[in-house]
Parts: structure tokens; sequence; C-alpha cells
């Protein structure tokens, strides 16, 4: 069964067609969209187009036509799981540092998708066969809550709910500085990057950027750094460190938005947690809300900074207990 897009150049641009529509389709790689081009899935002003080169202009009309993705072979791998919450509609995990969700080049085995697959030997097929049941998406070394879905009803309804913003997803996480105020809003879109197409960036709508917003609020301030709540309106790649890094507090321990260092505390990945998962159960409708505990690392290092200054001023510390997030 093939997708069909459809887009319109609403604003100048002598972009060729593949830069222009990898700008535009961060979900697709570029290499992806070119060989598109070239097997004539792409269509400009009703003409196929079969050249990757041509520049754009304002009022064309573009069609890209997505056929159907053959099945991959995806083997089931015996991974232990934290299970959240399970029922035969869902699955909420706790996702570990260093874990990808769903196999991709380079990473074809050892992932989140393997081991749900020997968990729910049901599950291959759902919402496409290279996702299987995968509703949204965390980074590799980012931790915390995850839903799954198990059936295909319970796929359309969870993502209707993200896409409505009636699911709510809410993180933790440490960040380097101290906020001038307690909590704001980051209203800033977001697109891949203008110069390094592997990373992700703060740009505007008319080079690419999709509509993205952060809310955050300071939870304990710890000198120069701060654990942050953050909680998603919208969800695009790698938003939270993007718009953390923007308004100059980049997650600690982000080896591409930030410097990369732990702090003396051996961080397998940034310190940043999928803390709580809200959902509306796509049956009973009843509430669902799923908190994962922060991997131990992310602990420590909070304690770290506490006992730090705690020792410089213990006046500045917070009296909330460690278990406060678990």
């Amino acid at each position: 069964m093939t997708t069909e897009i459809n887009l319109e150049v609403t604003a100048h641009s002598s972009d060729r067609l593949d830069k222009w529509l990898s700008d535009r389709l961060p979900d697709i790689s570029r290499s992806r969209l070119q060989k598109l081009i070239a097997e004539g899935h792409v269509q400009v002003n009703q003409q196929v187009c079969t050249s990757k080169k041509i520049a754009v202009k304002i009022g064309d009309r573009l069609q890209i036509n997505l056929p159907e993705v053959l099945p991959l072979d995806i083997k089931a791998e015996n991974i232990p799981l934290e299970i959240l919450y399970e029922d035969d509609s869902l699955i909420i995990v706790n996702k570990p540092v260093g874990l990808v969700v769903h196999p991709a080049a380079g990473h074809w085995d050892g992932t989140l998708v393997n081991a749900l697959l020997a968990h729910c030997p049901n599950l291959a097929g759902i919402g496409g066969v290279q996702r299987p049941g995968i509703v949204h998406r965390l980074d590799k070394n980012t931790s915390g809550a995850i839903a799954i879905a198990k059936t295909d009803q319970a796929h359309q309804h969870l993502q209707a709910q993200l896409k409505a913003k009636t699911a709510q997803r809410e993180y933790l996480g440490l960040v380097y500085g101290s906020p001038a105020t307690s909590s704001g809003r980051i209203d800033q879109p977001i697109g891949r990057h203008l110069v390094d197409r592997k990373k992700m960036a703060v740009v505007s709508e008319e080079q690419g950027g999709r509509a993205s917003i952060t809310r955050w609020q300071v939870q304990e301030r710890l000198g120069n750094y701060s654990l942050m709540h953050f909680q998603l309106e919208t969800g695009r790649t790698h938003q939270i460190r993007v718009h953390s890094a923007f308004i100059g507090h980049p997650i600690i321990g982000d080896p591409v938005y930030g410097s990369g260092h732990s702090l003396g505390v051996n961080l397998a990945g940034q310190a940043l947690h999928a803390w709580r998962l809200s959902l509306q159960h796509p049956i009973t409708g009843e509430l669902i809300q799923a908190i994962a505990s922060p991997p131990p690392a992310f602990m420590t290092l909070l304690e770290v900074l506490r006992k730090r200054i705690s020792a410089q001023n213990p006046k500045l510390l917070s009296p909330d207990s460690l278990q406060r997030y678990t």
C-alpha cells in the first residue's frame, strides 16, 4: 500500500529538490529521498521527476509516493524488560540507556523491538512491519517510559492522543546553569541543522523547521546546575536536548548539543529521563499514568550535585529526598 505525501512550495527557494524535501520531511533520510526521486516516486507539478538536482520554486506542487516497505526479518531476542504497565492492548516499559528502540542501519538486533517480539509474539505487523507497536520514540541514550501498542486499534488511538496532545510526556533532566526564572515555555521550530545534517537545530519554518513547544520548570537549583522538569507539547527529534541548549542550559552529558562532560559520574548517556507518561486507555478510556524510576547513574549524579551544594551552603539544598522521583 502506497502512502502519498503532498507538499507545496510557499516561499521563495533556490534549493534543489532533494534538499528541500529533506528539510521538510525529517523522518525520511536524504539518501532515501534521493532513491525515491531516482525511482520515479516523486512528481513536480504532476510530472514525474527523476532529477534530485532541479531547483524548486514558489508555487511548485510536489507529490511523494512512499511504496510499502518490505518486511524486515526481525528476530525475537530474550532481552529483559522493566514493565511498568501491561494488558491486552498495550505495554509500557522503562527503556534503559543504550537500548535502541527499533532496528535500523547499524542496529539490526539488540533493540527494544527485538525484546518486545520475544515478550509479545503477536506484535509483528502492528502499525507497520519495521516498527511493530511503536507509538513514539526515545533516543538511544535517553531512558524512561515508552508505550507500545499490541493491536492496530490501540496503535491508532495512542497516536491520535499524541497528535491531539491529550497524552502527556514528562521528563526529568539535569542541566548546566541555573535559569533566571522558575519556569518557562520554549516555542521554537526545530529542523535539520543547516550544516551538520546529522543534528537537529532551531531553524526557521522557511528553512524547514517544524513547530516545537517545550514547557519547563526548575525542580531544584544545585549551584551551577539544575534539575528540570520538562513537558512536551510536540514530539520532534531531540526536542528537549535542542531546546535546552537553545536557552543556554544544555543537558549534562549530551555529546551532541552540550559539552558531553558527566562531572565525574559514569553516565552512559545524557542526563535526560522520560519520567512520567500519562494517557487514556484505548479501550476502557481510563487514565493510565506510568512512572519510570530514573536509572542509578542519574540518581547518583543528582546526589553528587546535592552533596556539593550542601557542602557549600546547606540552606540552598532542597529538603526533597532522593525517593521523590522513584
